[in-house]
């Protein structure tokens, strides 16, 4: 039976009860750690209030309760998570966690193989047609342009991440002239357990903070209240010293007033502990309400005067809590800007969907988000702020990515029950295979990787490849560890857009040109997920102004139906290919209403697949054992049993077309199979890998009747090479700069390390492996998305490029990722890579 809380958060509870122990403060942190836990609980539909009482019997303080989606939220004393988990109601368990913000930046370097020369840089006069803000690669510019009110107009895209600058003048209005951003909000609260270790915003009022005046000495000072005083009048004060503020002059503390019965705020800027001169401030939805701390220094470039909005809010019956929304991190502007900018850089480039409005929910800073927080803020985007689709460009990898942790449970109901599609990133932690994000491994959630063309590996790096369009080395690869199919569809990863101007952003030196303050190239499937909501808001906005009601599944229908697939790429790194918004359109267009469900159930050998629902069984083809130990061997080959079940549609039997997208010379099934409603149906799959390695491809169930592609089906089977003691393992090839090649060895069980070493290396070449252990979770000191480990660049960058040893590997099917850097001088890199096991 699969453990309701799992290994991970069991480490993760392990790790906090120990930290209290010791009254340890983590880093970045600003006190010590809670003697409890904050949980999301995701219920059996029906027994909320049962759950919420059983915690509450138990000693948990409930801190949130949504009854639509099965939602408990709970701080728990450590000694009592047990028995939260044992609870009959409890279907699974998270522990609040700090999810680290994917790095985004990138590094500059000498930029080769490009004969010296460089791109121009964006401006004004750049059209909307352009490499540099690639929504061209969609197809949304053609559909504009076709369509021009079909832009976005009538719809509202919920942006979850680090907060959406609210004075920056591409994210000022939509091309109808009205304001953009319809309110700024945030998703965190001090009374979670990482919120409250790490979200400096927050100022918490209780009954000590009451004053009244008109004068009062408070904190050895004498202050001078706004209007006089009342008697729900509460005074606290801001440290600036920990508040993260860019102005390097502030020092000392903010007094900050709070009048309950208007909710309104008085913030002492100019620190003279006099209110009456200060502006009563109110949340931002109220009347756009903008304040600034700090002062420019118009010596520099950036800009050290920081907005701020306000919200206020009762936390629990004793406690209020009042949030002075400053954004120190440039993530969630620039994720809006691809969304939806209007106007970037004062010209015609436009993000996908430049008539749509936006809602901003900052569930994250600099150090983090915390996953209540994202769980909270997705909650009350969906249902309280009128939003059409959301985007979320944050996630983690944990090894057990199955779509079964409590959060993805919470987002595949929410979906559901308000009608709100969501679209995550898939993560950047490829390219190792299982190397897939959590929560985007939610079944309704429209997971995105991240892709890139040739002309945008130019304009926004200043290197050149050949290949059309791949698949950026760092997207995270599929499938879920059930074999679900994870990344659905790709998008473009990289883009100039929006950002702070108080913050540092820029363009990537490698280019040759400068961007203006206020403007950054940023990549990663952050950047992919924004485009593909954005161009769903496109047809989202097209169907409104049809008076066509489009619902999520429907939406995910047209798009995955038409999604382009890359002949050259895995189907484990694009899923069903990129998001194509005017084919998409066609089908949405006509109505994808009419098709049938169908189920897939098929086998899963992986080195968790004990801890799955159905232990060894999911919704796709998966096989990454190791020869001898259930997995295949290169040159066997294998048929499996996938059982298909339609649910829905008429009565009796209906024929349906089957396909193979993708690894044909490996995958094979007969053309077709007839389905009787409700009587489960055995296809027979076979896989002949020739070669070591991954092997995917996308089954394809289509009723041809039915205007959309009825179900699709991960198939990925590892052939791995044996390793064993007293042999070697080796390989010659040849990689492109910006492209990787990948290689499966299978590790014996008794092995005590495993060495890996990369020679043959031509002069000045850029490349390295990167190592992935069975449980697709990488094994070295960095993430993939850096300059760890190159040879020829930065030394390494405090890593051996061409030796390292892997101290007890875990016994199984290890990846080794060999990549060429953008910046190698050579287009073609050689390279000789052999490993070795001790026993």
């Amino acid at each position: 039976m699969a453990d309701k809380l799992g290994s991970h958060d069991r480490a993760l509870i392990a790790k906090y009860a120990a930290q209290f122990r010791t009254r340890s403060m983590p880093a970045q942190a600003d006190q010590p750690v809670p003697d409890f836990v904050t949980l999301m609980v995701a219920v059996k539909s029906g027994s909320t209030d049962e759950a919420a009482r059983q915690l509450t019997e138990l000693g948990a303080e409930i801190t949130g309760v949504e009854p639509e989606i099965g939602y408990v939220k709970a701080n728990v004393p450590f000694a009592l998570v047990d028995q939260v988990v044992a609870l009959d109601t409890v279907l699974r368990v998270d522990a609040d966690e700090l999810l680290k913000l994917e790095e985004t930046t990138v590094d500059s370097a000498s930029a080769g193989g490009d004969g010296g020369s460089r791109p121009s840089a964006p401006s004004a006069a750049t059209p909307d047609n352009n490499p540099y803000m690639p929504t061209r690669e969609t197809g949304s510019v053609a559909f504009k342009t076709e369509h021009p009110t079909y832009d976005g107009r009538g719809v509202t895209i919920g942006v979850m991440d680090t907060g959406i600058d609210p004075t920056h003048p591409a994210l000022a209005t939509t091309t109808t002239g009205e304001r953009k951003l319809v309110d700024t909000v945030t998703g965190t609260n001090p009374l979670n357990f990482i919120d409250l270790l790490f979200d400096r915003t927050w100022l918490l009022y209780t009954n000590s903070n009451k004053v009244t005046g008109p004068v009062v000495d408070k904190y050895d000072v004498t202050w001078t209240l706004p209007d006089g005083g009342s008697d729900d009048m509460y005074l606290n004060r801001k440290n600036l010293a920990i508040a993260g503020y860019v102005d390097p002059t502030l020092t000392g503390t903010l007094g900050v007033a709070y009048r309950e019965s208007d909710n309104a705020v008085w913030i002492d800027l100019n620190q003279d502990y006099v209110f009456t001169d200060d502006e009563r401030y109110r949340p931002y939805r109220e009347n756009q309400q903008i304040g600034y701390i700090g002062t420019d220094d118009p010596a520099t470039e950036l800009n050290e005067r920081q907005p701020f909005t306000v919200e206020a809010r009762r936390l629990s019956s004793s406690i209020i809590g009042v949030n002075i929304n400053t954004l120190d991190n440039g993530h969630g502007t620039h994720v809006a800007g691809i969304t939806a900018a209007n106007g970037i850089l004062g010209g015609q480039m436009d993000g996908q969907a430049p008539g749509a409005k936006l809602v901003s929910m900052r569930a994250c800073s600099n150090s983090g988000c915390s996953s209540a927080a994202l769980t909270d803020g997705m909650v009350a985007l969906a249902t309280d702020y009128g939003v059409d689709v959301i985007n979320m460009s944050i996630g983690s990898a944990p090894a057990l990515n199955d779509g079964q942790s409590a959060m993805a449970l919470l987002y595949d109901r929410l979906i559901e029950t308000t009608g709100v599609q969501m679209f995550i990133s898939a993560g950047n932690s490829g390219a190792g295979t299982n190397s897939h994000g959590d929560p985007s491994a939610a079944g309704n959630v429209v997971s995105v990787g991240a892709s890139v063309s040739k002309h945008t590996w130019w304009a926004n790096y200043g290197s050149f490849v050949t290949q059309a369009r791949s698949v950026f080395p760092f997207s995270s690869r599929g499938p879920r560890e059930d074999g679900g199919f994870k990344p659905e569809i790709t998008a473009p990863g990289a883009a100039i857009a929006p950002y702070p101007n108080w913050l540092v952003g820029g363009a990537v030196a490698d280019t040759g040109y400068t961007l203006p303050v206020g403007y950054a190239m940023l990549q990663g499937t952050s950047m992919a997920s924004p485009q593909a909501a954005g161009a769903a808001a496109l047809l989202l906005s097209a169907a409104k102004q049809n008076g066509i009601d489009v619902t999520p599944p429907e939406l995910r229908q047209a798009i995955f139906s038409t999604a382009d697939f890359n002949k050259d790429e895995p189907a484990i790194a694009q899923g069903r290919g990129q998001f194509d918004v005017v084919h998409a359109w066609k089908y949405l267009s006509k109505g994808v209403a009419d098709i049938d469900d169908v189920t897939v159930s098929a086998p899963v050998c992986t080195v968790l697949s004990d801890k799955l629902v159905t232990p060894h069984t999911g919704s796709g083809l998966y096989n990454s054992c190791a020869p001898g130990s259930g997995g295949q061997s290169v040159g066997e080959s294998r048929t499996y049993d996938i059982t298909l079940t339609r649910t829905s549609g008429k009565d009796g039997a209906a024929d349906y077309v089957l396909g193979i997208q993708g690894d044909g010379d490996t995958f094979s099934v007969s053309s077709k199979v007839t389905l009787v409603k409700d009587v489960p149906t055995v296809v027979k799959v076979t896989a002949a890998p020739t070669t070591q390695g991954i092997h995917s491809a996308v089954l394809t169930i289509d009723n041809a009747t039915t205007r959309a592609v009825e179900q699709f089906a991960m198939l990925a089977v590892q052939a791995a090479a044996p390793l064993a003691a007293g042999t070697t393992w080796a390989v010659d090839g040849s990689v492109d700069r910006n492209d990787t090649v990948i290689y499966s060895v299978a590790v014996p069980a008794d092995a005590t390390s495993m060495t890996v070493n990369l020679s043959g290396i031509a002069d000045g070449s850029q490349t390295r492996w990167w190592a992935y252990g069975p449980d697709g979770l990488q094994a070295e000191k960095s993430s993939a998305g850096t300059v760890y480990c190159y040879t020829n660049f930065m030394d390494g960058s405090g890593c051996d490029p061409f030796s390292r040893t892997y101290a007890t590997p875990k016994p199984g099917v290890w990846e080794f990722v060999v990549e060429a850097r953008r910046t190698s001088p050579l287009l073609a890199n050689p390279y000789h890579l052999e490993a070795t096991v001790t026993e």
